[in-house]
C-alpha cells in the first residue's frame, strides 16, 4: 500500500514538474526571453506567509549557516520543473518493488 502511495505521489510530482516546464516554455515563447520560475517565487505566489515562517523555523533548530548554506541555494534558488521531477524520481524508486532473488527463497 505504501509502495502505491509513493509511486502516485511520484508521478504527480513529475507531472507537475512537466506542468511547470511547459509553463515556462510558453511564457518564454510569448515574452522572447528565457523564463525559469524558481521554487521561492512559486511558492511565495502559492502560500507567501508559509515560505516566511519557514526561514526563523529552519535558523532556529539548525542555525542560519543552514538557510544561507544548504535550503536557500540548493532548494528555493532551483527551477520548480527540475525539483519536481527530482522528487518525483526519488519517489518513484523510493516506491518500486523489489526484484525477486533468483535461486533463494525469501522469508
Amino acid at each position: 500500500m505504501i509502495r502505491f502511495v509513493l509511486r502516485f505521489l511520484g508521478l504527480l510530482s513529475l507531472a507537475l514538474g512537466f506542468i511547470f516546464l511547459v509553463y515556462d516554455g510558453t511564457k518564454s515563447i510569448a515574452d522572447q526571453t528565457v523564463y525559469i520560475s524558481s521554487v521561492e517565487a512559486t511558492w511565495s505566489n502559492v502560500h507567501q506567509t508559509s515560505l516566511a515562517s519557514l526561514q526563523p523555523e529552519v535558523e532556529r533548530r539548525a542555525g542560519p549557516w543552514v538557510w544561507q548554506g544548504l535550503v536557500k541555494p540548493y532548494f528555493l534558488d532551483q527551477p520548480v520543473s527540475l525539483v519536481l521531477a527530482v522528487i518525483g524520481a526519488i519517489l518513484i524508486l523510493l516506491g518500486r518493488k523489489k526484484k525477486p532473488l533468483i535461486g533463494y527463497a525469501r522469508d
